[in-house]
């Protein structure tokens, strides 16, 4: 079955641990985007523009670093999450704790930093959409998705500094970076502290054609084998102690 990608990619990650939450305290806050952008209708969560905003909005910290772990998403949710940012008066400081694919990419670019964490990702592609109709109908999507291509690709031209035809050969490609490439294509500012072990890659991002593969929680056998070995290295370090 050909499944249109974009509810491919939220239909194999219905069931993925996922978290959108607040701690705002004192001159800083923090927003946890740990899920896809947009309303996901698989699974009945995502973190939504209207959600993001109405959490902004009550934040009067001035500095406000979005932690993200996404793949992606619906691009005008993200577009709007931006609005809402360039509308409040803090700096904004995003960390890059994961992934941050597509639509999530997008939204990390328009913060004032960006920080990538040790084994952390980015992902930036062009835009994909769902049609039904003749050809005329998939004639105006086709324009309509160049004109979203090109509105993104600006913004990544903004963030790196790149030539616009560099970026858009990028989106053409599906270019995945890790966070040095991301340093040094100037999609991020720097790269800081190891990867929390909560944000590695968990997500199925077989919707995208060059993802990385998700790294697989430990089984309870793995894990029964990881403290078995670790008491025998203990027992023998008594033994030759004892000796």
């Amino acid at each position: 079955m050909n499944f249109p990608r974009i509810a491919q990619l939220m239909r194999d990650n219905a069931s993925r641990p996922r978290s959108f939450k607040v701690d705002a305290k004192g001159d800083e806050a923090t927003i946890y985007i740990y899920d896809v952008i947009g309303f996901d209708f698989w699974s009945g969560g995502g973190v939504t523009a209207k959600d993001f905003a109405d959490q902004l909005d009550k934040i009067t910290a001035k500095v406000v670093h979005l932690r993200i772990n996404s793949p992606g998403g619906d691009v005008f949710e993200a577009r709007a999450m931006v609005a809402a940012m360039d509308r409040h008066s803090a700096k904004f400081v995003a960390h890059v704790d994961g992934i941050a694919a597509s639509a999530a990419s997008f939204l990390a670019a328009s913060a004032d930093e960006v920080e990538m964490a040790e084994g952390s990702m980015q992902m930036i592609h062009n835009a994909w959409t769902i049609a039904i109709g003749d050809r005329n109908d998939m004639t105006r999507t086709a324009d309509l998705l160049a004109k979203i291509d090109g509105t993104i690709a600006d913004d990544y031209v903004k963030k790196t500094g790149k030539a616009r035809d560099e970026i858009v050969l990028m989106m053409d490609e599906e270019t995945w970076f890790t966070a040095e490439e991301a340093v040094e294509a100037g999609l991020a500012d720097r790269v800081a502290g190891k990867v929390d072990a909560k944000a590695k890659n968990t997500w199925d991002l077989s919707a995208y054609n060059h993802a990385p593969k998700p790294e697989p929680a430990p089984s309870a056998d793995d894990t029964a084998k990881q403290h078995f070995a670790t008491l025998e290295r203990r027992f023998a370090l008594l033994e030759r102690t004892a000796a």
